[in-house]
């Protein structure tokens, strides 16, 4: 459209799927990302434009535009505002954008909690904290009162239960591979007590145990500075769309979807994969360090 500006693409939108999504038929009033989809393909249809032309207009691929359409994917303010300027529609897809965007978790980690939810496999990196999906509900409960402690009882009792909801995602049938690489640090940060830990520590050896998709290793003190020294990495692998990479701090995140940053990532954390210790020798590790939490030493 002619005076149009539009936003840097490689900011939000990523150069290309694999497969194109097949139109589907929605119901619109199942929830608000439906509804999203089927006004996006409504106004698109009523434009003349096919999924890969709207595409080439947004600087984005034709099966992009498909994931939003068939509500497989969060829709994007900054695309909703590009679409509503396209087809002058006011603020209407950016408003529909706003409702379907509501989620129960950090709006920063919404998009990376569902991406997570679709993967074939997910590989963290952590370097002072047990990963998210492996934490139990007295750990994510002390994690929660340290970062918010001013934050009403409820509030982080609500933060708590979505966080042990998401570990469910590990029970599924199409359950993704997890392969955790946590550095030593966080076996030794005191995180809610002695207790707290030991009961940490044992869950994250059972769960390496006893889950064939599910595997840990502990990168050590004597590796030296890791590739991601002060970051919590978690790259996510897809059967019908490129790899994507998120990245947290304390209250914040990022997903990465270009290419080029994502291949970085990759090429750092198989770095720190074969400096870190074998899965059995971090497995001893964990047991061990889990076992000190029960000595007089660290009783509190």
């Amino acid at each position: 459209m002619a005076g149009t500006s539009f936003p840097n693409p490689a900011t939000w939108c990523p150069a290309t799927f694999r497969h194109m999504p097949q139109p589907k038929e929605l119901d619109p009033y199942t929830n608000p990302r439906a509804f999203y989809g089927c006004e996006l393909r409504r106004l698109r249809e009523a434009a003349g434009l096919s999924q890969e032309q709207l595409g080439e207009r947004v600087f984005c691929s034709g099966s992009y535009i498909g994931q939003f359409e068939s509500a497989n994917r969060r829709p994007q303010i900054d695309m909703s505002r590009v679409f509503d300027q396209l087809f002058g529609s006011g603020e209407h897809l950016e408003r529909l954008c706003r409702l379907a965007r509501k989620s129960k978790v950090a709006s920063y980690f919404a998009d990376a909690a569902e991406l997570q939810e679709r993967a074939k496999s997910i590989e963290e990196y952590s370097s002072l904290v047990v990963p998210g999906l492996l934490q139990t509900e007295a750990y994510a409960r002390a994690l929660t009162q340290a970062a918010q402690p001013f934050t009403t009882s409820s509030v982080i009792e609500g933060h708590v239960r979505t966080r042990m909801d998401r570990a469910q995602l590990l029970d599924s049938p199409t359950a993704p591979i997890l392969w955790v690489i946590v550095h030593e640090a966080a076996l030794r940060v005191l995180v809610g007590g002695s207790a707290v830990m030991a009961e940490q520590l044992t869950h994250l050896a059972e769960q390496n145990r006893s889950r064939t998709r599910i595997v840990a290793q502990v990168l050590p003190f004597s590796a030296g500075a890791p590739p991601f020294l002060d970051t919590s990495v978690t790259l996510m692998r897809f059967t019908d769309a490129p790899p994507a990479v998120y990245t947290e701090g304390a209250y914040g995140g990022q997903l990465i979807e270009e290419s080029t940053v994502v291949d970085q990532f990759r090429s750092a954390y198989d770095l720190a994969r074969a400096a870190a210790l074998s899965p059995e020798a971090s497995l001893a590790l964990i047991e061990s360090a889990a076992k000190d939490y029960t000595t007089d030493d660290y009783r509190s």
